[in-house]
C-alpha cells in the first residue's frame, strides 16, 4: 500500500499535469518552490521562466498525463517522484506529441510540499 506520502505527491503530480492544461499559474505558484530550477535536455529554467513558459507561452497543452509514477521517500521531508509526462498540444509546427522522462525533488515546508527542483528528458520521435 502506498504510504501517505506517497498518495499525496502522486496526486501534487496530477495537478502539474492539469495545470499545464489549464494554463493555471497559481498552480505553479503554489507547487513551485521559491528557488525552484528546472532542466530539460540542455536548457536550464527558472521559476519565473517555467511559470511564464506555462501561462504565456506559445505552446497550447491540449492533454497531459502521467505513467508510471514512483516515490522515492528520503525521510519525512524529501521525496523523489520519478515517472512518465506524456503531453499533447498544438505549437507553431503544428500538433505535437512530447513524451517525457522526469525526476522532480520535492521537500516539506512548513505548509505544504513544493517541487524544489526538476528535470525532464524529452524522448526523440
Amino acid at each position: 500500500a502506498a504510504t501517505p506520502t506517497a498518495t499525496e505527491l502522486v496526486r501534487l503530480e496530477n495537478q502539474w499535469t492539469a495545470g499545464l492544461v489549464k494554463r493555471d499559474r497559481a498552480t505553479f505558484e503554489k507547487l513551485l518552490a521559491p528557488k525552484f530550477v528546472y532542466t530539460e535536455n540542455d536548457k536550464l529554467m527558472s521559476r519565473a521562466d517555467v511559470i511564464h513558459e506555462v501561462a504565456e507561452g506559445a505552446d497550447r497543452v491540449t492533454a497531459a498525463r502521467n505513467e508510471g509514477m514512483v516515490v522515492h521517500e528520503y525521510g519525512p521531508t524529501t521525496a523523489v517522484v520519478t515517472g512518465w509526462l506524456i503531453v499533447d498540444g498544438r505549437g507553431a509546427s503544428g500538433a505535437f506529441t512530447h513524451r517525457y522522462r522526469f525526476t522532480d525533488t520535492w521537500v516539506k515546508g512548513p505548509t505544504a510540499w513544493q517541487i524544489v527542483a526538476a528535470q525532464d528528458y524529452l524522448v526523440p520521435k
